[in-house]
């Protein structure tokens, strides 16, 4: 299976009717169906953002060098893919499907220990159906050009 870098971004709110940006990988029909990545996880950054609850410059930029580092480890062996990332009101979720947490949690150690600690919190579910990727894809519909 290859991995595709196809990526979506469509637009949405949250509860306080705060924008939210979401990323969405696209072409990922084959990984949904090998019955391989059956754990969902989403990693959370809360941060203080701007005044439209979006994340400073600043911050942008450490959650990128983050995402960079966790993508690179996690993606190599296709241990975890990244298929959605989630930015506004005041946080970042990025969520992975993984074959499995502990493993994950081994390697999101290793990739990270030389960057100072992270704001982040850590999530994991049971998701064989691939139901949040499935329900974010819906939005594609509302993606930008």
């Amino acid at each position: 299976m290859r991995l595709s870098d196809n990526w979506f971004t469509a637009f949405s709110e949250d509860e306080e009717g705060r924008l939210i940006s979401i990323y969405g990988r696209d072409e990922l029909s084959e990984f949904m169906a090998c019955g391989k990545l059956n754990e969902r996880v989403e990693i959370t950054w809360p941060y203080e953002g701007d005044a439209h609850a979006m994340p400073t410059d600043e911050v942008a930029e450490r959650m990128e060098v983050f995402e960079t580092a966790l993508r690179k480890a996690m993606e190599k062996d296709k241990l975890a893919i990244l298929t959605a990332v989630y930015t506004g009101g005041n946080a970042r979720i990025w969520v992975f499907y993984t074959r499995t947490v502990r493993v994950f949690g081994e390697r999101l150690n290793e990739a990270l220990a030389s960057h100072e600690a992270y704001p982040i919190s850590i999530y994991t579910e049971l998701d064989p159906e691939w139901e949040e990727y499935r329900d974010m894809y819906e939005m594609k519909q509302w993606a930008a050009d």
